[in-house]
């Protein structure tokens, strides 16, 4: 199997993987070591902003030297990525279903805000909170999948660590406690299996990203957080280990499940 950019000539490839499936459960679970590797070199170098999956910086001083000896640059099709990745995800179209960490995290009273704002003032503020999310969740070793209206998704592989569960709670109060006087937000964080991998086609845009019923569980739990709290699923804090103290634990109804969902509340 050929493979583009930086996995060209990976052994483990031309061993290993005879189908896709096979192909991004290496990729995300970390037993190609590519996502690791190439995310920990890329931080090193300053820039924004950045590839969404190798995090290479696709602006700022050092992103001629970027484009001149790591031969990458932003993407002619999809802004997020730089153009390796980017052929990368729509040359491989499938996933695989892993356990993995989401942490959804949402801005409160949106709508009031843009009423009471000019829509220059307004854009400034989101764009702050992003630029906070974003740094929050990189520094956390996380992916940021999407910023969508006035909220941030972002993923925890096993690709970036075991431990991504521990790593999905610690960036929800980290955000918090960073955007508590920026913007009213509330998160929230599970830990479940998704289907992870690409959607979209070689004709058009494709995105790297996890759907399924963990996904939807995440999201309802960040729209019924207040300002200033993290809900975190019973499954993720206790996949975490972390020792967050003596949380609030509290039941749940989400709709279209018939049983409770217990999670702990987390504030900044």
């Amino acid at each position: 199997m050929q493979t583009p950019g930086s996995l060209r000539g990976l052994s483990f490839y031309d061993r290993r993987v005879t189908d896709n499936e096979q192909f991004w459960r290496a990729i995300v679970t970390g037993d190609a070591g590519v996502m690791r590797r190439e995310r920990r070199r890329h931080r090193r170098i300053p820039g924004a902003p950045r590839c969404k999956t190798c995090l290479v910086p696709l602006g700022g001083a050092a992103a001629p030297v970027v484009r001149l000896v790591l031969k990458r640059r932003p993407s002619a099709k999809n802004p997020n990525y730089c153009d390796v990745c980017e052929t990368f995800v729509r040359t491989h179209p499938g996933g695989a279903e892993v356990e993995i960490s989401m942490l959804f995290a949402d801005v409160r009273g949106s709508t009031t805000l843009a009423e009471q704002m000019r829509p220059s003032e307004f854009s400034r503020l989101m764009n702050r909170f992003f630029e906070c999310a974003n740094r929050v969740v990189i520094d956390s070793d996380g992916l940021v999948d999407k910023l969508v209206g006035d909220e941030v998704v972002a993923l925890y592989v096993p690709a970036v660590g075991p431990d991504h569960a521990r790593k999905a709670v610690e960036a929800a109060g980290d955000l918090l406690r960073a955007t508590a006087d920026l913007v009213p937000v509330g998160a929230g964080v599970h830990t479940g299996v998704a289907y992870v991998g690409a959607v979209g086609s070689d004709s058009t845009v494709a995105d790297f990203t996890a759907l399924g019923d963990s996904v939807n569980v995440t999201a309802r739990l960040a729209s019924l957080a207040g300002a200033g709290e993290a809900l975190i699923s019973e499954a993720a804090h206790t996949a975490s280990g972390s020792d967050l103290g003596d949380l609030h634990r509290r039941e749940l109804s989400l709709k279209g499940r018939d049983a409770p969902l217990a999670v702990r509340v987390l504030r900044a």
